[in-house]
Order: C-alpha cells, then structure tokens, then sequence
C-alpha cells in the first residue's frame, strides 16, 4: 500500500512539472524572421553630415572587370536645403553597427600584380583638428573579391552615438611606366545600442537569425558581417546565398553579389 501511495506521488508531480513545462513553452516568445533577408534603412544624418562616396572611378586598363572599388555600405541621395543659396543634393554613405570595433567590408577588382599600396584609415572628426583613430597599411587579396578589415581590439572602441569617418585607399600600377594611380572610397560608422527588446532578440536568435534582425533595424554592418562570416563558413548554404543577394540588393549593391568573399587583408 506504502509503496502505491508512493508511486502515485511521483506520477502526480511528474504530470505538474511536464504541464508546468508545456505551459512555460507556450507562453515562451516565437519571433518570424524574413528570409531572405532585407535591409531596411534607418532615417540618414541630416544636412551635410556622412557625405561619402562607395564607389571608385575604376583605373583604365587596369580593372580585371567592369566594376570599380566599392565599398560595402548604404549610399543615400539626399538633397540639401541652403539659406539663400540653390540647393544641393548630396550622396551619404553611412552605416550602423552595435560593434565596439567594426568590421568593414570592400570589393577590391584588381589582381595583387597591380596593386602598389592599400591602406583604411578611421578618423573621429568630431572635433577639429579631426583624431586618426585606426590608420594601416592592408595586404591587398591575389584575385579580384569582396575583403574585410576589422579594427582590432587594441584600437580605441568606438562610442556610441559618435560618427567616425574611414577611407579606404588603393593605389594602382595600370602602366609600368606611369607613376600609380590612386583610387579611394569613404564612408563612415556610427555606432549604436540596440534597445532592450532588440538586445533581448538578439540574443534567444541564431547567428543567422540575427542576420535578419540586423537588417530589418538598420543595422548595416552587424547585418552584413555576420552574414558574410556565415555564408564564409558555409559557402555551398543554398539559403545563405539567397539572404546575400538579397541583402546586398537592398542596399544596391546588386552588382556584387556574385563576387567572392576572399579571406585576407587581417
């Protein structure tokens, strides 16, 4: 009898703890996340602020390819109203990232065989004279791809809510008897927090569903970092190639996405 009364206790607080359980996982939050992926900008600096470039005029005779240097990052067209002067419409090229030390990404088109110099330099130019921040020299990839440069940990974390300026430089051999050519984009970083129910998402999601998270905050760089350090990883991933196209074309930067991601300039 003792050990019916037993087993009965058992059973009972089995069936409390699997309801309690079924309970607790029903009312845990299911997130939906678009695949694939889409960038969704965030409202622009205002007036003259991130005036930028992300594209190269690409060095004659010297481009494997069409295509020029190009950076990574969202170019806005946005026109600016002066006091009693004409307007004027200006190209921003500027980016989010949660990152205390980003990661910035290029498409490189020349073979090393014509590359002289490749240098990134971050400048905070908040006040004047403007602080060089992060400045080196970059080992330029053997073929034409897409490179990343990350700041590393050594180098003044970036501050949130602060603009950083970067520039991206290459200087090119198109002809062995002319002095090299310099072609250079520029962009800037301002880093932000995420709110907490953002931060919250963040981090029940899976690196790929982050991806997704980014992009649809506006969060170009965290977006495409991660992306790209997956889609490295697992470069044959049907489903990472398409959230790549997609992503890259919602920031229209279609032409690149069938460029490879190439694993150098550290």
């Amino acid at each position: 009898m003792k050990n019916n009364i037993q087993y009965i206790t058992v059973l009972a607080l089995t069936l409390v703890l699997e309801m309690n359980f079924g309970k607790a996982m029903a009312q845990a939050p299911t997130y939906q996340f678009a695949s694939p992926v889409k960038f969704v900008p965030p409202p622009p600096p205002p007036d003259r602020g991130a005036a930028g470039d992300r594209g190269s005029a690409a060095s004659r005779g010297c481009a494997t390819n069409s295509q020029s240097l190009t950076a990574l990052v969202p170019a806005y067209e946005q026109t600016v109203n002066q006091e009693k002067r004409p307007a004027i419409s200006v190209t921003k090229v500027w980016g989010l990232t949660t990152a205390e030390h980003s990661t910035f990404w290029f498409f490189v088109p020349h073979n090393i065989s014509a590359i002289a110099t490749t240098e990134f330099v971050l400048k905070d130019e908040s006040n004047k004279p403007g602080k060089t921040i992060y400045r080196t020299l970059v080992t330029p990839p053997q073929t034409p791809g897409i490179v990343s440069i990350h700041l590393p940990s050594s180098t003044e974390p970036l501050e949130i809510g602060k603009m950083y300026h970067w520039f991206f430089k290459v200087r090119v051999k198109c002809d062995p008897q002319q002095p090299a050519q310099l072609e250079y984009v520029e962009g800037w970083v301002q880093r932000v927090s995420p709110n907490p129910s953002l931060a919250e998402r963040l981090k029940q999601a899976t690196p790929q569903q982050q991806v997704g998270l980014y992009a649809e905050n506006g969060i170009w760089y965290d977006a495409l970092t991660t992306l790209a350090e997956l889609r490295r990883a697992k470069p044959q991933d049907a489903t990472l190639k398409a959230d790549w196209t997609s992503l890259l074309n919602s920031a229209g930067l279609e032409k690149l996405t069938t460029q490879p991601l190439i694993d150098c300039c550290k």
